[in-house]
């Protein structure tokens, strides 16, 4: 368990975060397409590549959540991606959850699936080079959602899945989300929150997982996509602030943030004002971005190999930021250090 530890500290060490790259192939289908960028194994592992690839990334980014066919692959150069990442100094990561479903009897609410065979596969990752997995539940908010059932059942799976990844020595990232989409207030999505993150201890504590030896990713405290009034950034701080000090252990050692669908601004204002508000912080507070990592230097890519290296640019200057930000150094003038496309 110290060596899982080490691990988990090494990801954040120094304000670094987590590069999320573990989208299934259907949703980076679906992202390709929105550019007219055609969906192939080689096109996807391009796509993973430059940013796998880019220059001194190692200073703001300690991890990679990858995906199966990801961890499976080469470089365009043969050198397994896996190993571009080690030898760069940032440790690799493993989806090991198979999606979220219906759940059966209770409409509109959602189970993650995955844990048949799951120890065989994480023991397979292990292997292949990965060095934490990440499992994902999610919640949906509304009037009588969600209710005790869908809140335990997948408490006890993120739990079950803690607990096979320390067995077989991988970090196990736990990532409960209260999703964004709805009308609720920032009220009603920090009790939701709250409620979340008891069970997800209460399971975690009965499946005897060491939290000196994994990764908290929770949702920030926002109000709902289409809700009325939206919270400020200063009021997003404080109560995700107020959430976690009642209801996250201080023996985590830190708390990765996903953006849940937040502008790439957005997301890095979050988190660095988290990180200036003059709250008890017993963890550390740092990020597991995906599309706000991404979505900029998709955009400048565009599927093309001449843009490669601009989209580099763009995807170091977030990463900088969100560094920045996890630091509590970030200020809104670094924006304008953007590198033009």
């Amino acid at each position: 368990m110290d060596h899982l530890g080490e691990i988990a500290r090494a990801v954040v060490d120094d304000g670094r975060g987590i590069l999320a790259a573990d989208e299934t192939v259907a949703t980076l289908t679906k992202r390709l397409a929105a550019h007219a960028i055609d969906s192939t194994a080689d096109s996807r592992r391009d796509y993973r590549e430059m940013f796998f690839s880019t220059p001194g990334i190692a200073a703001f980014i300690g991890g990679v959540i990858l995906q199966d066919e990801t961890i499976r692959q080469e470089s365009s150069t043969g050198v397994p991606l896996v190993a571009l990442l080690a030898d760069r100094g940032v440790l690799p990561g493993i989806k090991v959850d198979a999606g979220a479903k219906p759940l059966a009897g209770a409409p509109g609410e959602l189970v993650t699936e995955g844990l048949d065979g799951l120890r065989g596969r994480l023991a397979e990752y292990r292997q292949m080079g990965a060095r934490f997995a990440k499992w994902r539940a999610v919640f949906v908010v509304g009037e009588a959602v969600p209710t005790r059932r869908c809140l335990h059942v997948n408490a006890d799976a993120l739990a079950r899945y803690a607990a096979l990844c320390q067995e077989v020595g991988l970090v196990p990232v736990v990532e409960p989300e209260v999703l964004m989409a709805g009308r609720h207030t920032v009220e009603r999505c920090e009790a939701v929150t709250g409620h979340v993150l008891h069970a997800v201890f209460d399971a975690l504590f009965d499946q005897h997982v060491e939290l000196e030896g994994m990764l908290l990713k929770p949702n920030m405290v926002t109000a709902g996509h289409d809700c009325v009034r939206q919270a400020s950034v200063q009021e997003v701080a404080a109560a995700t602030l107020r959430t976690l000090a009642r209801h996250v252990p201080p023996a985590v050692p830190a708390i990765v943030f996903l953006s849940g669908g937040q502008d790439q601004v957005l997301a890095t204002e979050h988190l660095s004002a988290i990180n200036q508000t003059d709250a008890p912080r017993p963890w550390k507070l740092s990020f597991s971005y995906a599309r706000a990592l991404q979505d900029e230097a998709l955009r400048i890519w565009q599927g093309k190999k001449e843009n490669v290296a601009a989209g580099q640019r763009a995807f170091y200057h977030r990463a900088k930021c969100d560094r920045a930000a996890a630091l509590g150094r970030y200020r809104r003038d670094m924006e304008s250090e953007a590198p033009s496309a």
